[in-house]
């Protein structure tokens, strides 16, 4: 079935790992300017921008590193019309511990997830860069405190009545929920959301490396924040300094396509992680792989018609089961306590364990994801007035920034004619997240079409060698990915093969870490065709 919604699926973080995603299906205003000359850069109206410097101090909030400052940068609402508003970018850095040569600026992915918490939280994983650097991160536009977008708690939507076979019986039943969802999304986001696509983030970047002092950026990406590096690097070719993209995301396939392979690659790690689990005496699932695989589609099916209670005051889905192994399969550091979390679920009904999972929200491809949840480390919540930041901030944003960079939108035929067609591919691709995925085809519906400029101007840089890291065990962004950016980009991408899993190399491979440090510090790049072998043999 297509995902039920809860009541006010607002109210609590776990909800909007999955049962979010119908609420949140059209998230977003009219693009205004997605389908502008996004080439162009008047730097005659943005001046006042440009000419700012970015003011540091200690950072307000409990549980923050005392060694991270933070601080906001402002930028023009709309920069086709600077002078109709601003709004203010979250900021976070560690100093240069060594002799500062400039600032790398970091985004962890998403779209939507915040860079100072995560930065706050995962620092240790990038002090080896402060030897040179600065290293910066942001709040993109839209996300944690930099304006965030919402789309409200759902409660007159209509849509928790939704179901699967309302939709396919009655398609036209579910496009007229999708248009009150976007109505939703546009009465509580505000006015950043027809400004929230890549190419403005992507401005956004430009006039932070202007701030910082530094005359090139210098940048590393994960997971979405490929995307927007590689949207910086054709809109700003002279601009590029030293750019590495880990964990590298498609700049052609459409939002349909990078549904089905992104619930392929699920399927596949999930079949990894019960495999794994069948050899442990204490799997919740026994000891043979193929009963077990079996059992947790059954498990997601059960939850859907009869979810659990939690002490949130919603109840846990199947689909916010889906939402969470989503997020345990990014790495296989998690695999344990993910385990002992569905044991705890299927044994006495306690969902407590799957909730820190899910708590990440729509399956949000980060490279670190939830790295301290369950380990009694803080929340990154902690480090932010959370009454501040809608609790359905990362998917809004999710679905806004994706819908402005896609130009594709199904007409209402095409949806009604297609459903059961997608619906089939979905599962066949996974009869586990398949479903959960579907709603990728339907969450741009009713708005005007995305940027085109992703599509046909990302491409054949002119820039300096840029690193790009692929994985080949990703279940997020597919190894073949990396492989049509970096021909799609040209002779200025280098690929570094990681032969590993999970999603990201940075993180996962001392290989991966020090061949990208070393690029970023000393511009040592290696060789075209070059391979890290797995963590357990860390080959070069």
């Amino acid at each position: 079935m297509l995902a039920k919604l809860p009541t006010r699926p607002g109210l609590r973080r776990c909800a909007l790992a999955a049962t979010a995603a119908l609420t949140l299906v059209g998230a977003g205003l009219p693009t205004a300017t997605a389908n502008r000359n996004a080439a162009g850069d008047d730097r005659a109206d943005l001046s006042r921008f440009y000419g700012q410097k970015v003011t540091w101090s200690a950072c307000d909030g409990d549980g923050i590193p005392k060694d991270l400052q933070c601080a906001d940068l402002t930028v023009p609402l709309d920069y086709d019309r600077p002078k109709s508003g601003t709004l203010d970018l979250a900021l976070g850095r560690y100093r240069a511990t060594g002799d500062k040569r400039g600032s790398v600026v970091l985004n962890f992915g998403g779209p939507g997830g915040p860079g100072v918490p995560e930065l706050a939280y995962g620092g240790k994983e990038f002090m080896d860069l402060t030897d040179g650097y600065d290293v910066v991160t942001l709040d993109p536009r839209g996300v944690g405190r930099s304006s965030p977008v919402s789309c409200g708690d759902g409660e007159d939507s209509g849509l928790a009545s939704l179901d699967d076979d309302t939709a396919l019986a009655d398609p036209q039943a579910l496009l007229t929920r999708l248009k009150q969802a976007a109505a939703d999304c546009a009465e509580h986001s505000g006015p950043v959301l027809p400004h929230i696509g890549t190419v403005d983030a992507a401005q956004d970047l430009d006039v932070l490396r202007a701030a910082l002092g530094d005359k090139k950026l210098n940048y590393l990406g994960f997971s979405y924040g490929t995307r927007l590096g590689a949207v910086y690097a054709a809109r700003f070719p002279d601009k590029v300094g030293r750019l590495v993209l880990d964990g590298v995301d498609t700049l052609t396939e459409p939002l349909t396509e990078q549904g089905i392979a992104g619930a392929r690659g699920q399927q596949v790690a999930l079949d990894d992680f019960v495999g794994w689990c069948t050899k442990d005496i204490a799997c919740p699932f026994g000891q043979d792989p193929r009963v077990a695989r079996e059992a947790v589609v059954r498990l997601v099916r059960s939850l859907d018609e009869d979810p659990v209670p939690t002490d949130f005051g919603e109840d846990f889905s199947g689909q916010d089961l889906v939402g969470a192994l989503g997020q345990g399969l990014y790495s296989k550091e998690l695999w344990p306590l993910l385990e002992r979390s569905l044991a705890q679920l299927i044994e006495s009904g306690d969902a407590s364990g799957v909730l820190s999972f899910a708590s990440g929200g729509f399956a949000l491809p980060l490279p670190f994801p939830l790295r301290a949840a369950g380990r009694g480390e803080p929340s990154p919540g902690a480090l932010v007035d959370e009454e501040d930041i809608p609790l359905d901030n990362l998917p809004a944003a999710l679905m806004a920034i994706n819908c402005a960079d896609d130009p594709d939108r199904p007409t209402a035929a095409q949806i009604t004619a297609d459903l059961k067609r997608l619906r089939a591919a979905y599962d066949k691709a996974s009869p586990v997240f398949g479903q959960y995925r579907l709603t990728e085809v339907l969450m741009c519906y009713g708005r005007p079409k995305g940027t085109d400029f992703i599509r046909d101007e990302v491409k054949d840089l002119s820039t300096p060698e840029m690193l790009l890291v692929g994985t080949r065990g990703d279940p997020a962004t597919p190894y073949r990915w990396t492989v049509e950016t970096a021909k799609r980009l040209g002779a200025p991408a280098v690929v570094l093969d990681n032969k590993g899993d999970g999603h990201t190399g940075y993180g996962s491979s001392k290989c991966v870490h020090r061949k990208v440090d070393d690029f970023l510090l000393y511009g040592s790049l290696p060789p075209s065709g070059s391979s890290c072998g797995p963590p357990d043999e860390d080959d070069d």
